[in-house]
């Protein structure tokens, strides 16, 4: 399928009367049926997200805990500076965009589709689980039908539907001696990485807009500066210093988890640094986290997904060359990117989704990256980063 959901056009009065016309030619159903299709509206045409713009770029303080760590960390901010995370607002991609029967059910009147051919309406979705990404993909997932989540299936219409649920999908790849590591300290330097994602992105109070104590904990003492800095971010989150870069946090008053499953999938990868980096280790993690939400009301039962991906470094230092404490992380590079999350409301440290209900129609004033998929994975985040605000294929 080449055509992108949001490229595809919406259904015209002109097919749906078509449509209507040769069920009753063909003999489908009763005649009672016929008239109901007569009477059912075709599809309208999706509504847009609200206007948005783009986080700025977000980057830790400088730090060092001995003579050769100015130079390390002067080439490290130089890094950082060509950072960015990228907001995006919910697309049209989540409305019917296209002719197609298994989606037209979904609009008739309640008792019209049971004189349909089986064909248009039995359309199970695959839910076999994928072997763990061991490379970048070289390609998004292949597109699936866009069926609307519900309560009792939030993944429902989403690649995640075959992703690992929470910390099963941050799976560590083998272990083997590495630069000033042994095999066993690789493996401690995986668990710890995996052990500071998990606090950051799945731990329950935090993703209830709780503070990431645990996660703050992992830091290394040495890297203080980058502690308070995020602490202060936290304490009080602008546009320009903004915690969620680092941290999935969602505010409590708005919105609420749709169950307690979040699908992970991504890859850790391990190398020794060389040359100035001699004496380290980086653990580099690449992981999509995608989180189902209702709104915080009473009786809500409206699902929406905000997916979020994140790469980070993690940096082992030689302890017999470096001053630095053991059982701890320090924090490298890190970027983020959010597919439906209000790029409006940037500045308050939260994710903010955006339920198609909620979303206004007509043209979107103030977007301007282009329309992307937030479960691409087969490029790194920089490489489709915009300036402004985009908007996404589908959530």
């Amino acid at each position: 399928m080449s055509d992108k959901p949001s490229d595809r056009p919406s259904v015209s009065d002109e097919e749906w009367a078509s449509f209507v016309e040769s069920a009753r030619e063909q003999g489908i159903g009763t005649k009672a049926d016929v008239r109901a299709l007569r009477k059912a509206k075709p599809p309208k045409r999706p509504k847009a997200p609200r206007a948005s713009r783009a986080p700025k770029r977000q980057e830790p303080a400088g730090w060092r805990t001995g003579p050769a760590w100015q130079e390390m960390n002067g080439r490290a901010a130089r890094k950082r500076k060509l950072k960015a995370v990228l907001g995006i607002s919910l697309a049209a991609g989540l409305a019917l965009v296209a002719v197609r029967p298994q989606l037209i059910t979904a609009l008739l009147p309640e008792g019209v589709t049971s004189a349909l051919p089986s064909s248009w309406t039995d359309h199970p979705e695959d839910t076999t689980p994928l072997a763990a990404e061991t490379a970048a993909p070289t390609a998004p997932p292949e597109p699936v039908d866009p069926h609307r989540p519900t309560l009792k299936e939030p993944f429902r219409g989403s690649p995640a539907v075959r992703w690992a649920d929470g910390a099963a999908g941050i799976e560590l790849p083998p272990a083997k001696a590495t630069g000033w590591m042994s095999k066993t300290q690789v493996e401690a330097a995986l668990k710890k990485s995996k052990e500071f994602l998990v606090a950051a992105n799945l731990d329950p109070k935090v993703l209830r807009g709780g503070r990431p104590d645990a996660a703050l904990k992992l830091i290394d003492p040495t890297q203080k500066d980058v502690r308070t800095q995020l602490e202060g971010w936290l304490a009080k989150p602008t546009e320009a210093n903004d915690p969620k870069t680092v941290f999935t946090r969602f505010t409590p008053v708005e919105v609420k988890p749709a169950g307690t499953v979040v699908k992970v999938r991504g890859r850790m990868s391990v190398a020794a640094g060389k040359g100035k980096k001699a004496g380290t280790v980086e653990v580099s993690a690449d992981y999509t986290f995608v989180y189902p939400l209702l709104k915080a009301g009473p009786g809500a039962d409206e699902v929406a997904r905000t997916i979020v991906r994140r790469e980070m470094t993690f940096v082992f230092y030689d302890p017999a060359r470096y001053r630095v404490s053991s059982g701890k992380v320090v924090i490298g590079d890190w970027m983020s990117d959010y597919g439906n999350s209000s790029c409006e409301l940037d500045g308050d440290g939260f994710l903010h989704p955006e339920f198609e209900s909620d979303l206004r129609t007509g043209p979107v004033p103030g977007t301007t990256g282009p329309a992307t998929d937030p479960y691409d994975r087969s490029k790194p985040i920089e490489r489709h980063r915009t300036a402004g605000c985009g908007t996404v294929t589908r959530s």
